[in-house]
């Protein structure tokens, strides 16, 4: 079985949020699916994958699906893998940074605490029980 499910998200930095939902919402289409003070999701309409604006990290980031961050941490790291940051939790889940043998960096993270909860205008309230 495969290590990574699927691609989660590609984050990317706006020194803005509402000036970068004014360009990927409103000029651009993609629908808001979430919000919170320093991030926001948005719609890629042929996939559940997202585009995650964001004002703290100032690059670009692919996130990668995988059923535990923990165990993907143990078995990349068997593999030949180098483990930059171990896995720590977030808001969805828990999350690793990862290096592979050639110096691609990979972020993985699993969402063990459930999705986003969001009110009707997409402000992330809480999370969506993952049972």
């Amino acid at each position: 079985m495969a290590l990574i499910r699927k691609v989660d998200c590609v984050r990317l930095y706006v020194p803005n949020l509402d000036a970068g939902l004014a360009f990927y919402r409103d000029q651009l289409g993609h629908e808001l699916i979430w919000r919170t003070e320093t991030a926001a999701g948005l719609r890629l309409p042929e996939s559940d994958a997202e585009i995650v604006l964001q004002t703290e990290e100032q690059r670009q980031e692919t996130d990668l699906l995988v059923d535990s961050a923990d165990a993907a941490a143990n078995v990349f790291a068997k593999a030949g893998g180098k483990v930059i940051v171990p896995p720590f939790d977030i808001q969805v889940g828990r999350c690793v940074v990862l290096e592979d043998p050639w110096g691609n960096p990979l972020v993985l993270l699993d969402t063990s605490k459930g999705l986003f909860e969001t009110d009707s205008d997409g402000n992330v309230i809480g999370n969506i029980s993952p049972d």
